[in-house]
């Protein structure tokens, strides 16, 4: 039997739990995973992670594998068609936000070489380790995710307000914020970035 602790949030459903195990928190130096993880959880504002978890391959279908490339030339009548899928969260405004953002994606990786570099520079290019004992101690936002937020607002990006961004960052691994009780706490710490 499975005998791993984990954090509270995870424990739902199994989806769920894969997910928290296996990618949550591992610092991530992929301009795809980047991207896919900003296009979900600006779908995600004002919903459940586990409501779009369930639709992860819906979007993966919907949106080209989350190939910023292709996504950037998505036209009006491809977007349309893209909110007739009930694989995904049919909003206007975020899908357009992904298609919109998928553009800025690639500006900032014509600027830095890659997105990864770029986002990596507001932890200085290392993880931050948190040690909290309870999810009430986990905050929503940071100063590094208000900076982060404020700088892709000001390069265009939608639906990157702040606790989007911390999301994203406990996601990608820029932050560890798995609660020291939980055997991925550590995993996370071991599988440090080196810039």
């Amino acid at each position: 039997t499975d005998t791993n602790v984990r954090c509270a949030w995870c424990l739902k459903f199994s989806q769920y739990m894969e997910y928290h195990d296996n990618e949550w928190g591992i610092p991530v130096d992929d301009d795809r995973v980047h991207i896919e993880f900003l296009s979900l959880e600006g779908a995600q504002a004002g919903l459940s992670w586990s409501t779009i978890l369930k639709k992860r391959e819906g979007y993966h279908k919907a949106f080209a594998g989350f190939d910023p490339q292709k996504v950037a030339r998505f036209t009006e009548s491809r977007i349309e068609k893209i909110l007739q899928d009930p694989g995904i969260v049919r909003n206007r405004l975020k899908v357009n936000a992904a298609v919109n953002n998928a553009e800025r994606f690639l500006e900032v990786q014509k600027e830095f070489g890659n997105f990864d570099r770029y986002i990596w520079n507001f932890v200085n290019g290392k993880p931050m380790v948190n040690k909290w004992k309870s999810l009430q101690e986990v905050p929503a936002t940071t100063k590094e995710s208000d900076a982060l937020s404020r700088d892709l607002i000001n390069r265009g990006f939608k639906f990157v307000g702040s606790t989007v961004i911390y999301a994203h960052m406990q996601a990608c691994g820029l932050v560890n914020d798995h609660l020291v009780s939980c055997w991925r706490h550590k995993k996370c710490h071991d599988n440090k970035k080196i810039a």
